[in-house]
């Protein structure tokens, strides 16, 4: 059967219908333990009781007004937010492509009000993904996602992750801010290193330039902290999140500090389903739960127990697994082996994990994950190894190591 769906996914032969928990059935009735939580979105993993029922009560009250008019849910859950973090202003989006394209905009406009308009430029890094609109591929670098789409959207310039050298040599009379990730998830599970994060932040109070996080994956809780930044002692300017926070619902935020937001005036941005009274409903649900006490101390203390369970893995799989990296429950496999048959390997023993750069798969669980999940899916991970391990050692060869 033909599809009517754009064909820009290369999709898995599998669906799934239902889920609870860390679970989720097919639509064969197949049960996959879900290592991937829908790209670090499904949060508090599915059919969550707190969840379900916040959506289901706004639901019957009301989806949407615009953001023509008062949105008293939004006001509390952009409260909450500030209240937790260092930002002093919120900005609700429903993807995190449409948090770092206002991110962008700000940072521009922050310059152009303090009269220099001429500082447009963001510097970036390789490996990173920002998103796919025109701006955000600009800013990720990646020629595969650059190819065909014309001129590349000026304003970016590009040094390798981690060299705080090269940041710090790149900075010319015409830039205004710095982009990263903490932690790059589609680059492969990077996680930037005390001296390189708390550098960037040193460079931008010297020179006067914005710090901009890209939190959309990492943030939200995955690495043990509400966001990432706070594992280095040091906040940024602005931040960008998604993924996580509405724990399925499609929603996005930035955070910033008044100084970063002042140029950010009436007219400057706006959105038309972003912040609505039902996503803001999900995303205070989800708040709640990572809010509550002792929350992220157990996603830490589970985020050792994955790392010790992989650990104890790579070290009988050596021909397999070549490192781990990660942070909490967002966790990396660099393979010996290619990384989508990986996955596909995995996926014959029902565990779902997410290939990216750099020849990883990426371990991200639900946050609400088990002891004893973590335990069966390092087993499904063995399953996965032992697939390569009988195969030829041409196969086991295929992606260098």
């Amino acid at each position: 059967m033909t599809s009517a769906i754009l064909p820009t996914y290369t999709r898995y032969p599998l669906a799934f219908e239902s889920g609870e928990g860390a679970w989720l059935t097919s639509t064969t009735g197949e049960k996959y333990l879900d290592f991937g939580g829908g790209i670090a979105v499904s949060s508090l993993g599915y059919t969550h009781p707190h969840l379900v029922e916040a959506l289901n009560r706004q639901a019957q009250k009301i989806w949407h007004t615009s953001n023509l008019f008062q949105i008293p849910q939004g006001e509390a859950f952009a409260s909450r937010l500030t209240a937790a973090t260092f930002a002093d202003f919120a900005f609700f989006t429903n993807s995190g492509a449409e948090a770092l394209e206002l991110t962008i905009k700000m940072a521009r406009k922050w310059n152009y009000v303090n009269g220099a308009p001429e500082r447009f430029r963001i510097l970036t890094f390789e490996g990173a993904f920002h998103g796919r609109t025109l701006a955000t591929i600009a800013a990720g670098g990646n020629a595969k996602y650059l190819e065909g789409f014309g001129p590349r959207v000026d304003g970016f310039d590009q040094v390798p992750f981690g060299d705080i050298d090269a940041a710090r040599a790149a900075i010319g009379p015409a830039t205004g801010a710095i982009l990263v990730e903490p932690v790059q998830g589609e680059g492969g599970i990077r996680v930037g290193s005390n001296p390189f994060i708390r550098g960037l932040r040193e460079i931008c109070d010297d020179k006067k330039l914005l710090l901009i996080f890209d939190e959309v994956q990492c943030g939200m809780g995955r690495t043990g902290k509400l966001f990432a930044y706070e594992l280095y002692g040091v906040a940024p300017d602005i931040l960008a999140t998604a993924k996580g926070i509405g724990g399925g619902f499609p929603l996005g935020a930035v955070l910033c500090s008044a100084e970063a937001g002042k140029g950010m005036v009436a007219g400057t941005h706006g959105t038309t389903y972003g912040g609505n009274p039902l996503a803001m409903a999900c995303g205070a649900a989800v708040l709640d739960i990572l809010l509550a006490p002792g929350f992220f101390d157990e996603v830490a203390r589970k985020g050792l127990v994955l790392r010790q369970s992989l650990a104890a893995l790579a070290a009988s799989h050596a021909s397999v697994i070549a490192e781990i990296r990660g942070e909490g429950l967002m966790q990396g496999l660099r393979l010996r082996v290619p990384n989508g048959e990986f996955a596909a390997a995995a996926r014959a023993e029902k565990l779902i994990v997410i290939p990216a750069a750099d020849n990883v798969v990426r371990i991200l669980p639900p946050l609400i994950v088990g002891d004893e999940e973590i335990r069966e899916g390092a087993r499904r991970l063995e399953a996965a190894c032992r697939h390569f391990e009988i195969a030829s050692p041409e196969k086991l060869q295929g992606a260098g190591g």
